[in-house]
């Protein structure tokens, strides 16, 4: 990082202190917690790891220095609040694509447009931009998702959350922002796909490879022939010799 972009002790001071109130409010909200699922508690907790993140950034960025501290990542949800009987439900959707093969993208989008006798003159296929638009406005996004590599598209991560409400939305209130408003302590349930959890089960599978090496040339070493471990090679008519302390 360059001089003039470092952050000035003033500023990483500055974050020390809020790194200190945040763990007194921390403190404060665990000591008259309500039970074990405190929303105030949970909301101390991401202050405090906000709060302890950032201190390590400008700590790092000014002084080439880090803290000891690990700052937890958020694996689950916060304690559910909603209603026990919701009457409504939204399911929210994302799913990530990367553009794999371009041409391909626009010569799917060429074949809607050529099928559709109502399109306009402007070919829109020529781009990607149109060519999504196209695509897009065709299929439903499950068939996309179930077709994606036809379409010259490749999976990112995806993630889809069921959130619980009161009653149901007016007509047309939320399109103009869609996501703005998801309250994570509504989140009934929620399902994601990522590419991490492959990376981490390659590495369980690398690691169970590993010990199954191991215990091949373990078993090589134990499949020998008991006679042979015994001292008991067969005798002439066949049968075995008897050890010699049988003798």
């Amino acid at each position: 990082m360059s001089d003039a972009a470092q952050p000035t002790a003033a500023e990483v001071r500055a974050a020390a202190e809020a790194v200190k109130t945040a763990l007194d409010r921390h403190l404060a909200a665990v000591e008259r917690r309500s039970g074990e699922e405190d929303p105030a508690v949970y909301d101390a907790f991401n202050e405090l790891a906000a709060a302890a993140e950032a201190y390590d950034e400008l700590l790092y960025d000014r002084y080439d220095e880090v803290t000891p501290f690990e700052i937890p990542g958020e694996d689950t949800l916060p304690p559910y609040t909603g209603p026990e009987e919701p009457s409504a439900l939204s399911v929210l959707i994302r799913r990530d694509y990367a553009v794999a093969e371009p041409q391909r993208l626009m010569a799917q989008a060429r074949r809607v447009e050529a099928a559709d006798d109502e399109a306009p003159d402007v070919e829109t296929s020529g781009t990607v931009h149109g060519a999504l638009g196209l695509l897009f406005g065709e299929f439903e996004p499950d068939e996309i998702a179930s077709r994606h590599k036809e379409f010259g598209l490749e999976e990112g991560d995806s993630t889809l959350w069921v959130t619980a409400a009161d009653q149901s939305a007016e007509p047309g209130e939320w399109l103009e922002a869609p996501f703005e408003q998801v309250d994570p302590q509504r989140v009934v349930c929620r399902f994601d796909v990522s590419a991490v959890f492959d990376e981490e089960f390659d590495d369980d599978l690398d690691d169970e490879d590993e010990d199954g090496d191991a215990l091949a040339e373990l078993d090589e070493d134990l499949d020998t022939d008991p006679d042979e471990d015994l001292g008991t090679d067969p005798d002439d008519d066949g049968e075995p010799a008897r050890l010699e302390a049988d003798r």
